[in-house]
């Protein structure tokens, strides 16, 4: 045991002692939250929206199929299907099941967890199925012959790891895996990538690629686009910072890039996006930029990119995607999505819209047909809308495919952006949801504020029935460390300025009690992952802004974050703590360190889950032992599987919502 450290022995994860521990905080939690009416009527609600049969089953085309992974209340763990765009036309669609996961969960007595599959092109009759034990980030490779309905005997399997691995050719898969000592980076993930043949061991795979032990990761993947074949190798230094290889007859090319910039290869082309400004030639090209340059060309030394996007102060590119002759961008405008797609032809490029969002709203691209044609799958909602999913083609009109039903009344329910002003002067959106009535009521507030991840409008129906068909306000902070403006609003906030991000989101919890929308013992405050971390630095440094605190799968201790599962990944976001200058920033807002005895915290709830094999639960685990030697009002509640999401079926997952919103409402009404 250590003197710095007492509370070490809650890191065994699947420890006696720890795991006793951990059922006896459950038993208590559970004792005084789940007691009520309120609980079972909460979790009830949330479990119809998860298990609702109205829900859209979102799809992937592969060749003439669409493709959907689907789960509901008789099929928890879920089935893996697929139908025709003409059967999916209709409002209960011909589904053929390719493999049903509760089944073989049933069969093979395990606690599989969906987790994806990569499907050969062209053709699409052979896959490799992921499959998690619990829900954990590691997971289990098995080939799968999609016509015959069956896993394929004698064919490709991987065991249990932080898997990676797709196709070459029906004969040929990339693979990393854990190949044995010294065969995983520091963040536990692959750091061979090699080609392994059908019908051999695994041992005799050819090596294509050894990064470093301090780099994130490295994977190969093969591009089959007909008449523009290409292998790759990106190699991961860190999580912003990626070395992208060629893999050609004559070796590895390393492609001439900064190793901050993000790169598609699709057909001829090369895009590219800078994280931070980039000078080519005379011309400076700001960070968050669009540009684009013939890939061969490119390779014969060209360096003549023509811009396709160029970021405003309030304007920036959220992603980008490919039809067979378009390239389809959704910016994001004030946190507002617009929709384009970008053709090439012999004067340049030309720009068209895509049609626009519901206002207050967004519009997600979630399916394209790049191989073969034009056509794109648009999602659209809001806070208070339903998803809406249609299908267009570039150029043509736009087809509703699916409605999402409601599952709350929005009738007098408003949105409305606000902007408040941090210490050092920026202007912070955020958009609140405001029910009739709700004038200094209770009022949960939502930030993640890392990784350049958006947080935009889209509607929720387990928020609208456990908080805001209730009475409650429900705030979104789009705080800096997001990507909402740009990489400039993440870059914003690493390291050394991660203290922004907490300034940020103080400074919207002030601007809701200014503007009267709530009080600091009404406000209450959610968020999971980074989010987690976002929650305990406010719970940490500005006790006096909240009424009730929720973590969920957070990151606490900062000093030991790099040394367990893939921390050392994220030490590009927040620093090396064993480097003394980096350690003296982290040092200060480090909830683990900064909870003192003799202090008042609001009522705090920790969430995490044993299974979570990418965010160590012993994060949540000491904080709360903490937290209770110290006296303070705490309560704790870690499900034994479920990984990163907290819950590996919607049972789970209502389960742990009614949690939350119970003590929520509890604390704050």
């Amino acid at each position: 045991m250590s003197v710095e450290d007492p509370y070490l022995w809650l890191e065994d994860v699947t420890g006696d002692e720890a795991l006793d521990w951990v059922r006896t905080r459950n038993a208590e939690t559970l004792d005084v939250l789940t007691s009520g009416e309120r609980f079972a009527a909460l979790r009830d609600e949330i479990r119809e929206v998860l298990d609702a049969g109205g829900r859209i089953p979102y799809v992937t085309r592969r060749g003439p199929k669409l493709y959907n992974f689907w789960q509901d209340a008789e099929h928890p763990r879920g089935l893996w299907r697929r139908t025709t765009l003409e059967e999916y036309r209709k409002a209960e669609p011909d589904w053929e099941v390719l493999l049903d996961v509760d089944a073989l969960a049933k069969a093979e007595n395990e606690n599989w967890v969906w987790k994806g599959a990569a499907v050969l092109r062209p053709g699409h009759r052979l896959g490799l199925v992921q499959l998690s034990r619990g829900g954990a980030d590691a997971t289990v490779v098995r080939e799968f012959d999609l016509d015959a309905h069956e896993f394929v005997e004698g064919g490709y399997f991987l065991a249990e790891a932080k898997n990676r691995v797709g196709w070459i050719d029906e004969d040929r898969v990339y693979v990393g895996t854990d190949f044995g000592p010294d065969t995983l980076t520091t963040s536990g993930y692959p750091r061979l990538t090699k080609e392994w043949r059908r019908g051999t061991p695994l041992e005799s795979a050819e090596l294509v690629f050894e990064g470093k032990p301090d780099d994130v990761a490295v994977v190969a993947f093969h591009d089959p686009t007909e008449g523009f074949e290409r292998d790759f190798v990106h190699r991961s230094i860190d999580f912003y910072r990626t070395e992208v290889f060629l893999r050609t007859p004559s070796g590895m090319e390393k492609l001439d890039l900064p190793d901050d910039v993000e790169l598609s290869v699709e057909r001829e082309w090369l895009y590219v996006q800078p994280r931070t400004p980039w000078t080519v030639g005379a011309t400076v090209h700001p960070a968050g930029a669009l540009l684009v340059i013939g890939f061969d060309a490119f390779l014969a030394g060209e360096r003549d990119f023509t811009a396709l996007f160029t970021p405003d102060a309030h304007t920036s590119l959220e992603y980008y995607t490919f039809t067979r002759n378009h390239v389809l961008l959704a910016k994001l405008r004030d946190v507002k999505t617009e929709l384009v797609a970008l053709t090439p032809g012999p004067d340049g490029w030309t720009e068209a819209p895509l049609g626009g969002a519901p206002e207050f709203g967004s519009a997600d691209i979630v399916g394209t047909d790049p191989d073969e044609s034009d056509e794109y799958l648009v999602d659209s909602s809001s806070y208070l809308q339903p998803s809406t999913l249609s299908r267009g083609e570039v150029g043509g009109e736009i087809e509703v495919l699916k409605q999402a039903p409601g599952f709350f009344d929005a009738a007098g329910i408003e949105v409305a952006q606000y902007f408040a002003t941090s210490e050092d002067g920026t202007k912070i959106p955020y958009f609140v949801v405001r029910p009739p009535g709700a004038q200094d009521g209770p009022t949960l507030l939502n930030g993640y504020g890392g990784f350049e991840v958006s947080l935009t409008p889209a509607y929720s129906g387990v928020i609208g029935r456990g908080w805001v068909a209730r009475g409650g306000t429900y705030v979104v902070a789009n705080i800096r460390g997001g990507g909402e403006y740009g990489p400039e609003w993440h870059a914003q906030a690493v390291k050394e300025n991660r203290h922004k991000v907490y300034e940020d989101f103080s400074a919207v919890a002030r601007d809701l009690v200014t503007r009267g929308i709530t009080t600091a013992a009404r406000l209450g405050i959610l968020g999971g992952s980074n989010g987690g971390l976002l929650m305990g630095v406010m719970l940490t440094r500005y006790p006096e802004l909240f009424g009730a605190v929720v973590s969920q799968v957070p990151l606490l201790d900062m000093k030991r974050y790099h040394l367990l599962l893939a921390g050392a990944s994220w030490m590009a976001e927040w620093g090396d703590p064993d480097v003394p200058e980096e350690w003296e920033y982290i040092a200060k807002y480090s909830p683990y360190h900064n909870v003192h005895k003799g202090r008042t915290y609001p009522p705090t709830l920790f969430a995490t889950s044993t299974r979570d094999d990418r965010v160590h639960p012993g994060h949540a685990r000491k904080m709360m032992a903490r937290m209770l030697e110290q006296g303070h009002d705490v309560r704790y509640y870690e499900n034994i599987e479920g990984g990163h999401g907290g819950a590996a079926d919607n049972a789970q997952l209502a389960f742990k919502w009614a949690l939350v919103f119970e003590f929520l409402w509890s604390r704050l009404s």
